[in-house]
């Protein structure tokens, strides 16, 4: 038995959530949300070199992976593994990327399904900034 670390009502150390007040995993003494993150300790700029994040804050936000190489649900980086990316080099499901490899994109140069190009763009529906200016 130990104490709940919100309310300090003795509670299992294997409880879920505290039955006198809620707190979730109420045994542990710090509590930072669901999921998973990894930061590498080596940091480039102000950004760890490495950022895996799928996680959620305590108020169910999503904790978004920042990093030289940032992997996760919503990932911001140099080069990105994502959901949702935001990066120089990204492989994602929707980005916004210098070079990117999508479902969905915006960037200078990609390989999407549906994207818009500066530069030079493959896929299914991928048309060039220069195109879209001149149907209008």
């Amino acid at each position: 038995m130990k104490p709940c670390r919100e309310c300090r009502h003795q509670i299992s150390e294997q409880a879920m959530a505290c039955p006198q007040c809620g707190a979730p995993f109420p045994a542990k003494e710090k509590w930072d949300g669901w999921g998973f993150e990894y930061k590498s300790k080596a940091i480039l700029f102000g950004w760890p070199w490495v950022h895996i994040s799928f996680k959620y804050s305590p108020n169910r936000i999503p904790v978004p992976a920042k990093g030289i190489i940032a992997i996760g649900q919503f990932a911001c980086g140099i080069f990105t593994l994502s959901q949702f990316g935001f990066g120089v080099i990204s492989v994602s499901q929707f980005t916004v990327a210098g070079y990117a490899l999508a479902q969905f994109a915006v960037a200078y140069s990609l390989i999407a399904q549906i994207g818009i190009y500066l530069h030079e763009g493959h896929g299914q529906l991928v048309k060039s900034i220069a195109e879209l200016i001149r149907m209008f």
